[in-house]
């Protein structure tokens, strides 16, 4: 279970402190998926890396499973159980989507891409944003986490990938008991 007190996330810009996230508290129970939505700008990404460890919080806590780990850096935060997959997933030239074949072509199956045309690829620039963002959607299932946090799983997939996107959520949501987070411009 993720357990999250009073967050904040401030930031400093021309000398001015901007509150991103204010005092947010909820809780994410194990198998809970929880969809938090809102205009741009609101800091639902921001909330995500604060709770990946990519930003550290202001104040407030954050506790998993009972263990605070708040001061737990992404590393640690991965190790303890938390999944992230980017808004924006990061390109690297070179490395490709192959290392265990077969579990590689089902997770890319599971995303909407077909794995024979995808395994071979190099993830940087050739591909498309969609592309990458099913492909980081996929690395994120290929290991059991307490909690997943997705953010924008939406962005740069059509309607129909997105719509099976949600039922490989839902197919989480019942089979793992994984809490899911899923930040998104869509209700």
């Amino acid at each position: 279970m993720l357990k999250v007190k009073n967050l904040t996330f401030e930031v400093n810009e021309e000398g001015k402190k901007r509150c991103l996230v204010n005092h947010i508290s909820f809780d994410v129970q194990d198998g809970e998926m929880l969809v938090i939505t809102g205009p741009n700008g609101g800091g639902k990404s921001t909330l995500a890396k604060v709770l990946a460890g990519i930003e550290k919080a202001n104040s407030g806590e954050i506790y998993l499973d009972d263990e605070n780990i708040t001061g737990y850096d992404i590393d640690h935060r991965a190790n303890a159980g938390i999944g992230y997959a980017f808004q924006q997933p990061p390109r690297f030239k070179g490395m490709t989507v192959a290392r265990m074949e077969k579990e590689s072509c089902d997770l890319l199956s599971a995303v909407g891409l077909c794995s024979e045309d995808y395994l071979n690829r190099q993830l940087d620039g050739t591909l498309s944003g969609g592309e990458m963002k099913r492909i980081e959607i996929a690395t994120v299932l290929a290991k059991s986490h307490k909690v997943s946090i997705f953010d924008e799983p939406e962005a740069g997939i059509d309607l129909w990938s997105f719509s099976m996107l949600i039922k490989r959520f839902e197919a989480i949501h019942r089979e793992k008991k994984e809490g899911l987070i899923l930040i998104s411009h869509q209700e």
